[in-house]
């Protein structure tokens, strides 16, 4: 057992109920716990008594002994079988949540995908409480782009499941090293499955241990070679382990990871030299196997440097190498721009995400909270902001490892005004300008939204600008090449928002944007601790665009950053 599992239990049993028609209270309770749960740092192993926490009642607590005793919630097996099957698959289509979905269901008796999109054919959903015939049309459009979308993953969900797997792996002694391979490891935006490497001299023991600690709604194939599996977390998800000796992982992990098209002129370029490239090694004409060290070393046999697995997409990637010398890395980044605290949204203090940021080697960052306009993610009015910029700068005066600037996520408003005005931007290090509302506005009135933040002289920055979410929603549809262009005229960055839920811009506006020579930030937009990982994510996706070191702001000494941004 451990503390995500328990998360989750609280998330689906809240989500339940929630579809059940159930009273407020006892849904919020439920969530509330896995809120304190989730923003609470410390390991199950590492709490005393997680019944004692604050937000843990009755009912939560007994849950959580149900989970430590049982491994299951008996809860949450009555409320699966409660619940009619054919709603939950309502939840994948976005506009709808529990809430809507149980009023569909009471007043339509809605069970199902199919039951909606009659009921939408027929003007039934414009007349049930609290929907009108934009709903209607926008749902039925939603439920035909459904079919599109299913047998995929995106990335932000295989992430979690990733996460999972990983953390049951790194708990078997008897695997020597493992890694994720298949789309994730290539930082693509959906996933079909997911595939790990491990190397392992008792696949059978590994085999057995992962059958006993993984969340199964199946077993495909178990042999001492692969497992293969169906696993049961948030969705049902596809799952190959393959195990392997230490000197096979080099060209076992490059063999999976693909894509298909890269490992077909990897073949070519083999073949032309009369070699033979395999999941066990490089095999010559006389039938002797060559093994590697690493990936690095495996490419190298070829005369290649290493090709960052985000770039190996469609085979062209081999004769663009010459271009790799520059590409953005994990290790150039400097800072994060974009990040939340208690003061909004966020799960930390200041001072906790400053000691997070120093642990990455940071040498600046700023904290960029949200403004008044986003009341649900308690935005700070101009008062609170200033007090914000003194807490910042004392806290600043103790540190001389990072430099903490004040800024602000400033809301773009459905009327093309800002959120603040231009004496409290004048205050501020890092201006962010973000668009969080009124998405089905025609494309006319989103540019001059954004018009309206570009040509301000105290916006250094678009968040995410898109507003979209990876596989669940397109986002507000700006004209990107005009907000390029304005990007480029007014000397703004444009964000590549490296959260899996965004990656926004996405990859074909982000070459758009370095071939104009637009500044670009990798940010994470962290709300907690642990999501400053995403970084990660964020420069992978960068590499995907093929984005220079130089295009971005992130990378730059702080000496360029105050000089460029900060003082302009």
């Amino acid at each position: 057992m451990n503390k995500k599992t328990i998360i989750r239990t609280f998330e689906k049993i809240a989500l339940y109920m929630e579809l059940l028609g159930e009273n407020h209270f006892k849904v919020s309770a439920f969530r509330k716990a896995a809120n304190v749960l989730e923003l609470d740092p410390r390991s199950l192993a590492e709490m005393d008594d997680i019944l004692t926490l604050k937000g843990i009642g009755k009912g939560t607590g007994a849950v959580i002994t149900d989970l430590l005793e049982k491994g299951e919630s008996e809860l949450l097996k009555e409320l699966e079988e409660t619940v009619p099957k054919g709603l939950v698959p309502l939840l994948k289509i976005p506009g709808l949540g529990g809430k809507k979905i149980a009023k569909l269901h009471e007043a339509l008796g809605i069970d199902s995908v199919e039951s909606l999109r009659d009921a939408c054919a027929a003007g039934e959903v414009s007349k049930a409480p609290g929907f009108g015939k934009k709903t209607e049309d926008n749902l039925l459009a939603e439920i035909e782009l459904l079919g599109t979308r299913q047998g995929k993953f995106p990335i932000w969900q295989v992430e979690k499941v990733v996460s999972f797997v990983e953390q049951e792996l790194q708990a078997i002694p008897e695997i020597t090293r493992f890694s994720v391979a298949g789309s994730y490891r290539r930082t693509e935006e959906q996933s079909s499955d997911v595939d790990f490497i491990i190397v392992t001299d008792k696949p059978s023991v590994v085999r057995e241990k992962l059958l006993a600690s993984l969340p199964l709604s199946a077993t495909i194939g178990a042999g001492d070679a692969k497992l293969s599996v169906t696993l049961d977390l948030e969705e049902q998800i596809d799952a190959d382990f393959r195990f392997v000796k230490e000197e096979q992982f080099a060209t076992a992990i490059h063999h999976f990871t693909g894509s298909k098209d890269h490992n077909v002129r990897m073949r070519q370029l083999a073949k032309s030299r009369g070699l033979k490239i395999s999941e066990y090694g490089v095999e010559d004409e006389e039938g002797a196997v060559t093994t590697f060290e690493s990936e690095t070393e495996f490419f190298a046999h070829f005369d290649l440097p290493f090709i960052p697995p985000a770039l190996r997409r469609n085979g062209s990637e081999i004769d663009r190498v010459e271009e790799l010398a520059g590409l953005i890395a994990l290790e150039d980044i400097r800072s994060d721009l974009h990040m939340h605290t208690t003061w909004s949204d966020g799960g930390y203090s200041i001072r906790e995400m400053v000691e997070a940021c120093r642990a990455k080697g940071y040498s600046y960052m700023v904290i960029t909270d949200h403004t008044e306009y986003l009341k649900v993610a308690n935005g700070l009015t101009p008062e609170r902001v200033r007090q914000q910029i003194a807490e910042i700068r004392a806290l600043n005066e103790e540190y001389d490892d990072i430099e903490i600037f004040c800024g602000t996520e400033m809301d773009i408003l459905p009327d093309a005004t800002l959120d603040f005005n231009d004496e409290l931007l004048s205050e501020l290090d890092f201006v962010i300008a973000s668009i969080h509302s009124s998405f089905s506005q025609s494309q006319e009135q989103i540019m001059e939204r954004l018009h309206t933040a570009m040509k301000n002289p105290h916006v250094d920055m678009i968040a995410h600008p898109t507003g979209r979410i990876v596989g669940q929603r397109e986002g507000y549809n700006p004209d990107i090449p005009q907000l390029i262009q304005w990007a480029k005229e007014y000397g703004k960055v444009l964000e590549l928002n490296a959260n899996p839920y965004r990656l926004d811009l996405a990859t074909e506006h982000l070459i758009m944007a370095q071939e104009a020579g637009v500044p670009i930030a990798i940010n994470t937009d962290a709300h907690a601790i642990d999501q400053l990982k995403y970084m990660d994510i964020g420069v992978k996706y960068g590499q995907k665009a093929w984005l220079k070191k130089e295009t971005v702001v992130n990378t730059w000494p702080l000496d360029k950053f105050l000089r460029d941004i900060v003082r302009k």
